[in-house]
């Protein structure tokens, strides 16, 4: 059996290892399982997309958002349908 080091963000692991733990199987399977389906469809076995939930313009309203919250302003907001 093969054995692989690898170096990955403090809150990264954090995060998938909270998502594991909710899945009810180890960071170990679940890389694993990751593994077996790149090597056997020859492919990422998921989307690799820009999230625009994330773009800077709009962190930037969520985060005057916050501010006007925390300022106990009332925040007014256009919904955007994102496909």
């Amino acid at each position: 059996m093969a054995q692989i080091s690898m170096r990955i963000d403090d809150a990264v692991k954090a995060k998938a290892e909270l998502a594991c733990e909710a899945l009810g199987m180890t960071m170990t399977t679940a890389i694993n399982i990751y593994l077996v389906k790149l090597g056997n469809e020859m492919r990422i076995p998921f989307e690799v997309a820009v999230d625009p939930f994330y773009s800077p313009e709009n962190q930037a309203a969520l985060s005057r958002s916050i501010h006007q919250l925390e300022e106990g302003r009332v925040v007014k907001h256009d919904l955007v349908e994102v496909d």
